[in-house]
């Protein structure tokens, strides 16, 4: 009878643009029956991505209205489901497994979780990864672009950090996991940034350091140092973090190295290019690119198709041979300009009908 309840909210999840598809293993419900108990599980079948109130919830559900309201709060405090400000309170809604349920795990993550994301991972992850428009964008390092180029606001990580009122930094969940499968990551781990238009939304959060702009911007430059590169939701309004990810953690960047899906990541509007009078051929640049996009051979060789646009490389060149300039414009990605627009441009490709989530 419980798998029964849980294979009903794996289905509504996969149900999302987002996805959550289906294992031969069911790994995927022993994934759900280790963070929900099959009451939550039951519950959250029943939600949709539009935020309801829990009176709402109540009248539509046929539930007790103080009972629900429990249970509603405990699943927001332990990342189960989404909550936020509506026009008559807090509102209740489904959250995606990827990006939502998973990535709000840190602190309760543990080894038999953490190995069970990790199977999913490794026999799912290729069905949703491939599919447009992708989970993440690639924002390049801002140094990295030619000084003379124009730089859109949604494509500066520095004129993110700018837009928004607080800043705060989380653990990387990604390298948390990895580490607890017995694989980690020599990155650092404190580089994962949350990002707010209320002004101190994180002074009193628990699970997040608050940080002034500039350490913002000091966290930004010191994960751009180590090699990693910043991304974030593929939505030009609204961006509420930047992940500094890498090859051999980040569940999406681990879809390229390991699965090979080329546009597991959409790609900045910016392609790498080099100076060849100024080009030692040291092959630093070639250590630091996380993508097998830099070749040396009787010159610096680079692979258009497979550079994301992450300026990562640049930072390592010791004579400022590497620069970032925009690509031909049929290669500039289409970047929707809002959340909503994703979902519905994920759901088309899917043949998704939203109206059966909203």
């Amino acid at each position: 009878m419980s798998q029964d309840i849980y294979r009903t909210l794996a289905r509504r999840l996969d149900a999302l643009p987002n996805g959550y598809p289906a294992t031969d293993s069911g790994v995927e419900l022993r994934l759900l029956e280790r963070l929900f108990t099959p009451e939550q599980a039951a519950l959250a079948a029943q939600l949709r991505l539009t935020l309801e109130t829990a009176e709402q919830l109540s009248a539509r559900l046929g539930m007790e209205y103080v009972p629900l309201r429990k249970q509603l709060k405990e699943m927001v405090r332990r990342g189960l489901i989404a909550a936020g400000p509506v026009e008559h309170g807090l509102g209740y809604g489904l959250m995606p497994f990827v990006v939502g349920i998973y990535e709000m795990q840190l602190g309760r993550l543990d080894k038999e979780t953490a190995e069970l994301f990790e199977q999913y991972h490794r026999q799912a992850f290729g069905q949703m990864a491939g599919i447009q428009p992708a989970f993440h964008r690639v924002v390049p390092v801002n140094e990295s672009i030619r000084r003379d180029l124009a730089v859109h606001p949604s494509e500066s990580a520095a004129a993110i950090i700018a837009d928004h009122q607080a800043w705060g930094v989380v653990d990387c969940l990604c390298r948390v996991q990895k580490a607890l499968v017995g694989e980690p990551c020599p990155h650092p781990v404190d580089v994962c940034m949350v990002l707010s238009s209320r002004p101190g939304a994180f002074d009193h959060d628990e699970t997040v350091r608050a940080l002034t702009q500039e350490e913002a911007l000091n966290t930004l430059h010191r994960a751009a140092e180590a090699g990693l590169v910043h991304s974030v939701s593929n939505n030009q309004q609204g961006l509420t973090y930047i992940c500094n990810c890498c090859t051999c953690a980040c569940g999406i960047l681990r879809g390229m190295a390991e699965l090979g899906i080329a546009n597991v990541v959409a790609r900045s509007s910016y392609v790498n290019t080099v100076d060849e009078d100024l080009c030692l051929l040291c092959g630093a640049c070639v250590e630091k690119c996380q993508f097998n996009a830099l070749e040396l051979e009787a010159a610096l060789v680079i692979h258009a198709q497979r550079c994301t646009g992450c300026g990562v490389c640049t930072l390592a060149c010791p004579e400022g041979a590497l620069t970032l300039v925009l690509r031909p414009a049929d290669e500039q990605p289409a970047i929707p300009e809002t959340h909503d627009d994703w979902l519905a441009a994920r759901a088309a490709a899917r043949g998704i009908d939203l109206s059966d989530v909203l």
